[in-house]
């Protein structure tokens, strides 16, 4: 299998040469070249040495010195599986992290110790332009991204022999400030016939090539052209989107942005602060004036520092020739006056008060590197088993080595779970709401209808039921397979009371009994004919927060809406062990914080949908196969009764950053309950992935104590008048106690098996913050 690398090194054209490589990515597949959409900072991460951490290492959140581990694991798995399922022989890469960041040797032994295992074949392509022309651009965005220091620097530089070392000697990092050494130092790139030979010494010469950069070019329809003729394709490839053409920054405004740098960075050092990149990218836009740019030709010193190399290069390939060529000179490069008696102190004084707003002070930043410290040893104690076999002490290894670096980048990164602004009643008990009679639905109608499958849930039903018809829901039809707790005749005798229909599931057929019964219950006359159709399981709780907590109250704060998204909040065994007939939403108040978008599952939505016949599939957490005709009349909202019909009309079930809302309605998610119905869960299986097992791993998911939430509360006086108006049944309270005997039981005899004891001791003994529980489950997906 062969490899091309495009190495930039400049990333303008690296990332024109990816946009039309994704472009013509079935064109070039036609020819037997591949272009992955692999990360190409994650791979240049993967190689970088752990202590330097840059720009992009830095804003990716891919600092930490564990993070090259990970992500050679990761490309470890992703490489062989994408290759295993194409046909092509030719793989194409761009990504000019490679060529204008990997300085070391190490780094680029790391890069091809990576790749070697799947290509036999790997070629590098470097695309230049002459030195001038390039720092020219170079210094544009060094500036815009922090750089302190003027093209003085590199001109000094240029009066040395080795401008290469010379280069990497004057890095400098601290990245709180905004001191990132591929910023403020000279590019040491820029010295092509040493870049050659780093390159080289690893990669073999005869592999390197060196093309020249036309950038109008490759900005142009015709810019496919480079990609074919590089690759040496034998059909052309066809137009492409021209790409946008940035202009060079007015050099004034580049002076004033290189000073006001200066002022901030020294500004941050002597109060410890670290402004956030936004906030100074602001400052700098507002800095913005005209006026003449940079002409290559001023800095005529760089163009003769590496005119005899070029001449070598040239030689070498020839097609450089007029690449390499320098502009005419011009007048020596002096900075440009800012203009109009600019001064960076009086601008940092008008931005002090965002500034000190907007900042971290680094003693929090410090704060987060002790947690880390102590999470870490946390995650070591929870891992290490030296009497474990040798193959699950190295799948420990990596997951402690994931967590540790989740960790980090979680703490400092924008997933920080946290519990944000909460609505009123969420911590402090609110007044109760009123009950509401059923009500009585015209004939052939079914009202608001919830769909469920079931299996050994006995004690939970009758809860359940009672509090959904107590905010609303009219009917019930559940699937039930394989129970041997008295969950059927449970619900049996809410079928004879005229409460709910109950089918038996278990001849299902298919990948899963959910999905075959959910199958079915399209064809059943109790849905058909209803008005609101929801999916939830017997541990979820509609938790409306509007109004007197029903669903007319919901109806009425969004009227248009037809599809809800009603996301999880994620409750914990909040410390609870013994089964007990105390209602499950009295129990159980301590949860995930409200911001969690990390992981996945934390922010799971099930979804509630009018009946308009607009999706011709029910699934476990939302409608399927939209008609397209019916688009116009579909209007997804979130629980805050926003529209989030873009992101969710055809796809997903996971709300987001931009779309998570809690006010109105929550979908209170008991996923554990106490830590005897968490052995029972175990033992007895899923519904939907009836092919994995519920162990530690769930648990950690799942048990989510950090937070309170006493909301759903507000129902228990009319749910325990509903429990007490179905328990009057003689029958039903007989069927509901020996399914609560029966779990008691069980759990009993579980606890006295020895894998089951082990698994209680350890899910008890487990003690995890918010941001903890994030890392370590994020760890678990990765390694799934």
């Amino acid at each position: 299998m062969r490899l091309t690398l495009f190495i930039g090194p400049t990333e303008r054209a690296a990332a024109r040469l990816r946009n039309i490589l994704q472009q013509q990515k079935d064109a070039l597949l036609k020819q037997g070249v591949l272009a992955p959409d692999w990360n190409h900072v994650r791979l240049y991460a993967a190689c970088a040495a752990p202590e330097a951490v840059g720009l992009l290492r830095h804003r990716r959140g891919l600092d930490s010195p564990l993070i090259g581990t990970t992500l050679r694991d990761e490309f470890h798995a992703l490489i062989p599986h994408e290759l295993a399922e194409t046909r092509a022989d030719h793989v194409v890469l761009s990504a000019a992290q490679l060529g204008n960041l990997l300085s070391r040797p190490e780094e680029l032994r790391a890069l091809h110790d990576l790749l070697r295992p799947y290509f036999d074949d790997i070629r590098v392509i470097a695309h230049l332009d002459e030195q001038a022309r390039t720092l020219v651009a170079h210094y544009g965005f060094a500036v815009a991204e922090s750089r302190r220091h003027p093209l003085t620097q590199e001109l000094a530089l240029a009066k040395c022999g080795d401008w290469w070392q010379g280069a990497l000697a004057q890095r400098e990092t601290a990245p709180d400030f905004g001191l990132f050494p591929e910023v403020q130092a000279p590019p040491f790139w820029l010295d092509y016939q040493a870049l050659h030979a780093h390159w080289a010494a690893v990669f073999g010469a005869e592999n390197i090539t060196f093309r020249p950069l036309d950038l109008p070019h490759l900005m142009s329809k015709a810019g496919a052209s480079e990609i074919a003729e590089s690759l040496g394709l034998s059909t052309p490839l066809g137009p492409v989107a021209p790409g946008r053409a940035l202009a060079a920054l007015p050099a004034p405004w580049l002076t004033r942005m290189r000073q006001f740098n200066d002022v901030l960075i020294r500004y941050q050092q002597a109060h410890d602060l670290a402004c956030p990149r936004s906030t100074w990218s602001q400052m700098l836009q507002a800095l913005q004036i005209g006026g003449p740019v940079i002409k290559p030709g001023s800095l005529a010193a760089i163009s003769d520092h590496f005119a005899r190399d070029n001449a070598a290069l040239i030689t070498r390939f020839p097609a450089l020739d007029q690449a390499l060529t320098p502009d005419p000179p011009e007048a020596p490069w002096q900075e440009a006056d800012p203009q109009f008696g600019f001064r960076a102190t009086q601008y940092l004084a008008a931005f002090a008060h965002r500034i000190r707003s907007t900042a971290t002070p680094l003693v929090q930043k410090r704060a987060d590197a002790e947690e880390a410290r102590r999470s870490a040893a946390r995650f070591e104690a929870l891992l290490r088993d030296p009497d474990a076999p040798e193959e699950a002490r190295a799948a420990n290894d990596r997951l402690l080595t994931r967590l540790k670096v989740n960790h980090e980048t979680i703490l400092r990164g924008p997933f920080r779970p946290h519990n944000g602004a909460t609505p009123a009643g969420e911590h402090q008990p609110a007044p109760a709401y009123t009950a509401v009679p059923p009500r009585t639905l015209p004939p052939g109608k079914s009202g608001n209808v919830i769909v469920a499958c079931m299996k050994n849930e006995a004690p939970y039903i009758v809860e359940w039921i009672a509090y959904h018809r107590a905010v609303g829901f009219d009917n019930f039809l559940i699937y039930t397979n394989d129970c041997s707790d008295g969950t059927d005749a449970v619900l049996g005798r809410l079928q004879d009371m005229g409460i709910l229909q109950h089918r038996n599931n278990d001849d299902w057929k298919g990948n899963s009994p959910q999905q075959h019964a959910l199958n079915q219950a399209l064809e059943e006359p109790l849905v058909r004919q209803a008005e609101w159709i929801a999916h939830i399981d017997v541990d979820e709780f509609v938790n409306i927060r509007t109004g007197n907590g029903r669903l007319e109250d919901f109806f009425a704060a969004a009227p248009e809406a037809t599809n809800i998204a009603m996301t999880w909040r994620l409750f914990g065994h909040n410390g609870v062990t013994a089964l007990s007939e105390t209602p499950v939403i009295g129990q159980f108040n301590h949860c995930a914080p409200s911001f969690c978008p990390k992981p996945h599952t934390a922010w799971g939505f099930k979804t509630m949908f009018r009946n308009l016949g607009a999706y011709g599939k029910l699934s476990c957490h939302r409608p399927n196969k939209l008609d397209e005709a019916a688009v116009s009349e579909v209007k997804w909202v979130n629980g805050a009764g926003h529209d989030m019909t873009r992101d969710a009309l055809r796809n997903g079930w996971r709300s987001s950053r931009s779309n998570i809302g809690y006010d109105l309605l929550q979908l209170n998610h008991y996923a554990l309950r106490s830590a005897d119905s968490f052995l029972i869960k175990r033992q007895r299986g899923r519904a939907l992935h009836v092919d994995r097992s519920i162990g530690i791993n769930y648990w950690i998911r799942m048990d989510w104590n950090d937070h309170r939430d006493l909301s759903i509360q507000r129902n228990l006086p009319r749910l325990r008048a509903e429990m007490n108006h179905l328990l009057a049944d003689a029958e039903l309270r007989k069927h509901h106690q020996t399914g609560l005997d029966w779990h008691r039981a069980k759990a009993e005899e579980l606890r006295q098996t020895p894998e089951f004891r082990d698994l209680y001791r350890q899910a008890l003994n487990i003690k995890l913050t918010a941001t903890e529980r994030a890392a370590y489950a994020l760890a678990l997906d990765m390694e799934s």
